[in-house]
């Protein structure tokens, strides 16, 4: 059980993350490798002002950083434990999704 302030105040960060799809993706993106914001904001098809929001947020969670690299600024997974975590996540939630064990499952929606 939880009970140190700073690991439910981390969870929650990561929580508020993942909270949005849009954070979801550029978080799945970085996983893959490092991009610049531009770069970014072309592959998920949204406006780089948008983007920005969304980079701020999460490094305000501690998920990204920032790395200069000359005059661009390249963001990546503050950790590379973060990719892995996602990875796992992700496994974990697809199988619960498809192992539907509730029985009003297939006609009340509710699982």
């Amino acid at each position: 059980m939880l009970t140190v302030a700073s690991d439910i105040d981390v969870l929650a960060r990561f929580g508020r993350a993942l909270a949005d799809p849009i954070r979801c993706r550029i978080l799945l993106a970085l996983r893959q490798a490092p991009a610049y914001p531009a770069d970014l904001a072309d592959a998920l098809g949204i406006s780089r002002t948008r983007l920005s929001n969304h980079l701020a947020c999460l490094r305000d969670c501690g998920l990204v950083v920032t790395v200069p690299d000359g005059r661009r600024t390249r963001y990546e997974l503050a950790d590379e434990r973060l990719g892995h975590a996602l990875d796992h996540l992700l496994a974990a939630v697809v199988a619960v999704a498809s192992d539907q064990t509730c029985p009003d499952a297939a006609t009340k929606d509710c699982c």
